[in-house]
């Protein structure tokens, strides 16, 4: 039940439009009751030919005279039935009772249009509002969450868990709203005709309810696991996608596509299950009534035949309409049967969305954040320690990163380099220890701000499928045409821009794949230079490159990390010879720093790396 209450309230998101919808579908249900109730009259004309006596005799019913507000109705419409006979005749009667019924009709099917109108919006509005919502969260949520979870069960959270709440809100307004008041105007009115009959129509009903719910239950189960499910196979989809070459390179076609079949097969076979749970409840729902139907002709039957022996009770005209009204009663209980498996589904995919936007991020922003745009002094590590899980990745790291200083990182894979570069913007916070910039801890600066003094150029070269130049002032959207260009020149990149066909507006595909290596890393440090950030951290940024490519992206570095502080890792140590500090770690653990005749004259673990790589 809460899932339901949770997806109604959702329902109320856009108020405005809920409450349209809620009285278009009331006004609607009134006139499709109304639409059968008006053929009673029509009814007496075929049954009842010869009434004249009757219709004269008739009086206008008086409000206070009467039980109920269906009573009242019911005898001023025959009046004014009775008076429009003795006026125009019975065929004027019958032309007046079709243009009444077809009036009726047509505002039915206007307000269900109109709540339909609504509904689209408010229904759209939803999806709208969560997708922005679980957007938003994905980009905050820590790096450490998205380096444990697939990318692909987030793209099921936003696209199929969504589209089943898109459906369940408009079902569980109708639940709510619509379909209870259309089960009590049709129930008053039959109560009205036959207390009897309707009692004894209503026996199979909690029969049918026990079982609607017992479905649901099982669907809701069956519908969660179809969706992570689908978040596996949106996974293997996005993963194949991303490593084509690779696939093709090794021939592994069928390896790629057995592996893709045994996920898709399995989600079909929960995809199918979870349907037929739930097409399941609308004919048993409806299989069910049709018994009641039928033991309501059985028996009220008996009573017309007694009735016309009598000459009491009620006539055949009303148990006709009585029939036709309650064969219209079916509709809203089916209705809600079918609702309540669109809402076990849809609660199913609420509480997946719910767990991502549940998540409370580890790296919070302090309650009355340190505001800093400039770096005065240092950034400073202080007996840094580091686990990404139970095993330490960095112990008591110390070293002060001066202003205007180049200090590189270097050491074997896997001795923490790279955590490092992610500990100073704070993409993972410390176990002990604290990282200072202009001595004050990162904890205690706003995120913003921290970040905003950081620029970061990757070995990948993380890019965008947009143009070149939105790319390059992706962090700062303000820039004008004069400073795009100037980064790009000074990234050395301006030249091959102007060499496509549309310069700076040339659109450089999924992850810039138009790009060669060296052009994806220049147009980052176009990125990097435009950000204007005082601190430079470089990871790698030249290990992928060829002879070629790494002269021209390591010119472009030099000019970036001119008057600006840098943190360089480095993988090819001929590219650090020049760093005023270089701080060599082994596992998590720093055991050499200097400069780099320094280190070398120590001849310890620094100067047999450079041996390796022949830069001695």
């Amino acid at each position: 039940m809460k899932g339901f209450f949770q997806i109604v309230k959702l329902a109320f998101m856009h108020r405005s439009a809920s409450v349209l919808v809620i009285v278009f579908n009331i006004l609607f249900t009134v006139f499709n009751l109304l639409s059968l109730v008006l053929f009673v009259p029509f009814l007496s004309l075929i049954f009842e030919p010869d009434q004249q006596e009757q219709i004269t005799e008739m009086t206008k019913p008086i409000w206070e005279h009467r039980e109920n507000f269906f009573s009242y109705f019911s005898d001023y419409y025959n009046y004014l039935m009775a008076d429009y006979i003795v006026q125009h005749g019975k065929i004027g009667a019958l032309g007046f009772i079709c243009i009444t019924v077809l009036i009726a009709f047509f505002l039915k099917n206007l307000f269900r249009y109109c709540a339909i109108y609504f509904q689209s919006f408010m229904r759209m509005a939803v999806v709208r509002d969560l997708r922005a919502n679980l957007f938003l969260k994905s980009t905050t949520l820590p790096i450490s969450y998205h380096t444990e979870e697939k990318k692909g069960d987030m793209l099921a959270r936003m696209t199929s868990d969504l589209n089943e709440i898109e459906v369940a809100v408009v079902k569980g307004l109708e639940m709510v709203f619509r379909d209870p008041f259309s089960i009590a105007i049709h129930l008053g009115i039959l109560f009205y005709w036959s207390t009897n009959l309707t009692l004894f129509s209503l026996i199979l009903m909690p029969i049918s309810g026990l079982i609607i719910s017992r479905i649901g239950k099982s669907l809701k189960r069956t519908s969660a696991k179809g969706q992570k499910q689908m978040g596996q196979l949106l996974s293997i989809i996005e993963e194949s996608l991303g490593g084509i070459r690779i696939i093709k390179a090794f021939n592994a076609e069928k390896t790629a596509k057995k592996r893709f079949d045994k996920e898709n097969r399995h989600h079909q076979s929960l995809l199918t299950r979870a349907f037929r749970k739930r097409d399941l409840s609308s004919p048993l729902n409806e299989f069910l009534g049709a018994c009641v139907l039928l033991g309501i002709v059985w028996y009220g039957g008996q009573i017309i035949i007694v009735n016309q022996q009598t000459g009491a009770g009620m006539s055949g005209k009303e148990f006709i309409a009585f029939i036709i009204v309650f064969s219209q009663l079916l509709r809203p209980i089916s209705s809600l049967a079918n609702g309540f498996a669109h809402i076990s589904k849809g609660s199913a995919s609420l509480d997946r969305i719910n767990d991502i936007l549940d998540i409370e991020d580890s790296i919070k922003n302090p309650e009355n954040p340190i505001h800093k745009n400039s770096l005065d002094e240092s950034v400073s590590l202080e007996d840094i320690t580091f686990a990404y899980a139970e095993e330490d990745v960095l112990k008591k790291v110390n070293f002060d990163l001066k202003k205007g200083q180049v200090v590189a990182l270097v050491g074997e894979s896997g001795s923490g380099k790279s955590t490092i570069s992610d500990l100073i913007p704070r993409f993972h916070d410390v176990k002990s220890g604290a990282v200072k910039i202009d001595g004050v801890n990162v904890k205690d600066l706003d995120k913003g701000d921290l970040r905003r003094l950081i620029s970061v150029v990757t070995q990948e070269s993380i890019l965008f499928n947009e143009t070149i130049r939105n790319n390059i002032a992706f962090g700062n959207p303000d820039a004008t045409e004069e400073e795009i260009i100037q980064a790009a020149k000074i990234a050395n990149a301006h030249e091959f821009i102007t060499g496509f066909e549309n310069g700076y507006d040339q659109n450089i595909g999924d992850r810039g794949n138009k790009l060669s290596g060296g052009q994806k890393q220049r147009i980052s440090i176009a990125r990097a230079v435009l950000s204007n950030a005082p601190i430079m951290i470089l990871d790698e940024a030249t290990s992928a490159l060829d002879t070629e490519s790494e002269r021209l992206v390591q010119d472009a570095l030099n000019k970036l990390m001119e008057n600006r502080t840098s943190l360089v890792i480095a993988h090819r140590l001929s590219t650090i010879r020049d760093a005023d500090k270089i701080i060599v770690l082994k596992k998590g653990e720093i055991v050499e720093e200097g400069s780099h005749d320094e280190l070398i004259a120590k001849n310890g673990y620094y100067k047999s790396l450079c041996e390796i790589q022949q830069v001695i």
